[in-house]
């Protein structure tokens, strides 16, 4: 485990403002994954950030999402669904011409 998230994770009181990573750390996702959740709804930042700037999470609505079993649920099919989706761009058959061995 990284030992900047298990320091995180061991405060005995955490800030009430948590930033991008230490929100993915305290829910249990991966950074990249948090801008998904925001972008889909299922998480909200606080106030109304502009794009591109700070984002920051509330730990009392944060703390609400990480004992419900249904949200968690939830944000775990957005991203499952997310990334079948991009994976699924990645890997459109190629030109079956040019993949059959044959020269072009």
């Amino acid at each position: 485990m990284n030992p900047d998230r298990e320091k995180f994770l061991n405060l005995t009181t955490a800030p009430a403002r948590l930033t991008v990573q230490e929100t993915a750390w305290y829910l249990g996702f991966s950074v990249h994954d948090i801008p998904v959740l925001v972008s889909k709804g299922i998480l909200k930042p606080l106030g109304h950030p502009a794009d591109g700037s700070v984002k920051y999470f509330a730990l009392a609505y944060l703390q609400e999402h990480r004992e419900d079993p249904k949200w968690l649920a939830r944000a775990t099919d957005v991203m499952m669904m997310y990334w079948r989706g991009k994976n699924c761009r990645k890997s459109k058959p190629l030109d079956p011409v040019r993949t059959s061995g044959e020269a072009a």
